[in-house]
């Protein structure tokens, strides 16, 4: 089954949109207190308004933790995922779970002409999914029982 919805009308239907993002020569330590704060597993690495990597809590455990580095003393630039891949309002759900599970990654930045207006993650486009499914049992269910109308 394709999904053909954008990644726009994801955006849309979210509770939470709002755009995080960290600098790069910000510390490690207070990447995790935002992630901590607004309760999210990865954050956008901007440089001067332009997306340049990603913060995530993998990265902390895998590049930081393991390898001895001081979250206080590190910056994000040293452990940040680069480069980053990205999408546009325009490209389907389906394409885009289909890239984050060939690439591993759970956070898609969303750019419209280099400028960053949001990310989606695998739980957001689950959800939607999920909705869509529920709204189309109730149809067929309302259909099967005569509520359907003509």
């Amino acid at each position: 089954m394709k999904i053909t919805a954008t990644v726009e009308q994801v955006m849309k239907h979210k509770k939470f949109n709002k755009v995080l993002s960290l600098e790069p020569y910000q510390t490690v330590y207070e990447g995790l207190e935002m992630l901590a704060e607004y309760d999210v597993g990865a954050l956008m690495v901007c440089e001067n308004g332009r997306l340049v990597g990603m913060f995530s809590e993998r990265d902390y455990a895998r590049k930081c933790v393991l390898m001895g580095h001081p979250s206080k003393e590190t910056s994000v630039a040293q452990i940040m995922t680069s480069p980053v891949s990205f999408v546009s309002p325009e490209h389907t759900v389906d394409e885009c779970m289909q890239m984050m599970t060939e690439r591993r990654f759970r956070h898609l930045p969303v750019l419209e002409r280099d400028r960053v207006v949001g990310m989606v993650s695998m739980g957001d486009l689950v959800n939607w999914v999920m909705d869509g499914q529920a709204q189309h049992i109730e149809e067929l269910q309302g259909y099967i029982t005569g509520g359907y109308p003509a």
